[in-house]
């Protein structure tokens, strides 16, 4: 009852006229980001901070705002997907396996409806997942201490690259890059200045907001000046949307896909760094073992379209239980929502729900809003959505730009913020390059300090016994799972993103 009182607090926060209004610009903006590929939802909430710094929104509407632009996305990236063959973002690849050969059947109407539908209850299942789950996690709050906050920061960065990476090496590597930028200023505890080489802009560090934008938005411009030859990819195709509504037997059919894939894509979620990647991977792979007794998976079944739709949408949706119950970020998105909170000084966590309740369920009840809204506009607004397709990047790239540019300046006022931008816009060009990730620097930046402060409380506490950081059952447990979650990446990481690619190419070439 307590959750059902709390949950009805949220909802007379975010029906305001203020944050309905935002919801529905973070829905549309965010299927539009989705849609258009390479964008995809980290980007495109890293692009859209600078603008709700410059309106100047509380805590409660900026993260209404980012959240619907999160949710957006993930509905969005399933367009180009179905229509193109090209994922709007990764967790989109799988449904190119029979989203795209319904469209070559004439059936992209009602293969777009049906993904929408299948997001809708994936995000929805998820919603109701994050409001069952997240307090549980809020009650092992009082078991926190310095060391068991250590442990659990280095959880974050021991299984940031998740089940599906490729290289945890690099992944290190940019987790130790992230953490050396955060020592940069101050020293909180000498007051004795670490690397600012004499500047006193970098007294204070580094503005993680900047890195943000620098590293997600300007470096997605420099690659496609790099590119700059090249069009959009969807110019110039044709594109037949056919009728807009699936029949009722294809509903039918697909049901018990996304309910069951549904779940599967929320627990894939809640794991540290899994994301929705492997939550889409999971739920069609499995969905393909269960029920593809006649074989036509990748042809064009619409249950294969439902079930990663589904299983992406839960993953986004159980992503934001760990970023807002212990302060970890379950994906690439999370962790620049986590960069939000921290920018207006609400410290996500065990405590959150207790010192922040307006923020937290205020969040929660807009998620719901948001969802339905994304419902009723996704189906009637599908050939809208299929026309932002043929925008040519050399109109959208100084788009881009010039939100950056504007966004900072109007946060900061300072023209030294607009440097530092530019150098991370091109530090994450070149990581881009050599398939360095740049979460892991994200979070680094993020966490570095309160990780030292966190280390030096737990030490000074014990007179200096560096035992003290694995003395409790917690912070054991929390080690053995970031080690685990770091050595199982090198095991079978490879193997599943290998199959991921595999399958796709395969079935792909069979749809073709």
């Amino acid at each position: 009852m307590e959750t059902l009182a709390n949950l009805g607090d949220g909802f007379a926060i975010a029906i305001t006229w203020q944050n309905l209004l935002l919801a529905l610009l973070g829905c549309f903006l965010g299927t539009i980001m989705g849609a258009l590929p390479g964008l995809g939802p980290s980007n495109g909430v890293a692009i859209l901070i600078p603008l709700a710094f410059t309106l100047g929104l509380g805590a409660t509407p900026s993260l209404i705002l980012l959240t619907s632009v999160y949710y957006g996305a993930m509905y969005g990236g399933r367009i180009s997907s179905i229509l193109l063959n090209i994922p709007g973002d990764e967790p989109a690849m799988m449904t190119c396996l029979d989203g795209y050969p319904m469209a070559k059947k004439g059936l992209a109407g009602e293969a777009l409806s049906l993904s929408g539908i299948a997001s809708f209850v994936g995000a929805f299942f998820a919603t109701w997942g994050l409001i069952l789950l997240a307090p549980q996690l809020v009650k092992i709050a009082l078991l926190f201490g310095p060391a068991e906050y250590f442990a659990l920061f280095a959880l974050a960065f021991m299984t940031l690259g998740g089940v599906s990476s490729t290289n945890q090496a690099k992944s290190a590597f940019a987790a130790a890059l992230g953490l050396g930028l955060a020592t940069i200023g101050v020293d909180t505890q000498t007051g004795v200045p670490r690397f600012t080489f004499g500047e006193v802009h970098l007294y204070d560090g580094l503005d993680f907001l900047v890195a943000i934008v620098g590293l997600f938005a300007l470096s997605e411009v420099f690659i496609f000046l790099e590119n700059r030859h090249g069009g959009s990819d969807a110019e110039g195709k044709k594109m037949v949307i056919g009728k807009l509504y699936p029949p009722m037997s294809m509903i039918k059919q697909t049901t018990p896909t996304m309910l069951r894939t549904s779940f599967l894509g929320f627990i894939a979620g809640v794991l540290p760094g899994a994301g929705a990647s492997l939550g889409s991977f999971i739920s069609y792979s499995m969905e393909k073992r269960l029920v593809d007794k006649e074989g036509t998976f990748g042809t064009g079944d619409p249950r294969g379209v439902a079930a990663p739709e589904a299983g992406n949408n839960a993953a986004a949706g159980g992503a934001l239980v760990p970023m807002l119950a212990l302060g970890v970020p379950g994906s690439g998105t999370t962790a620049v929502l986590l960069a939000v909170l921290l920018a207006l000084n609400i410290t996500p966590g065990p405590l959150l729900f207790t010192q922040n309740p307006d923020v937290v369920w205020g969040l929660i009840a807009a998620l719901f809003i948001a969802n339905f809204m994304l419902l009723a506009m996704n189906i009637p607004m599908v050939g809208l959505f299929t026309r932002v397709l043929m925008i040519p990047s050399r109109i959208l790239m100084p788009i881009v730009a010039m939100v950056s540019f504007v966004g900072i300046y109007g946060i900061s006022g300072s023209t030294f913020d607009l440097l530092v931008m530019i150098g991370f816009g091109v530090m994450g060009w070149g990581l881009r390059k050599l398939d360095v990730p740049l979460v892991p620097i994200i979070l680094g930046t993020l966490l570095g300090n309160a990780m030292e402060n966190n280390l030096r409380r737990a030490v000074t506490i014990d007179n200096g016994d560096w035992w003290t950081l694995i003395d409790s059952p917690l912070s054991l447990g929390l080690w053995a799972v970031a080690i685990i979650g770091f050595i199982l990446p090198l095991i079978f990481g490879a193997r599943v993103k290998a199959k991921m690619r595999q399958r796709r190419d395969e079935e792909g070439a069979i749809s073709d």
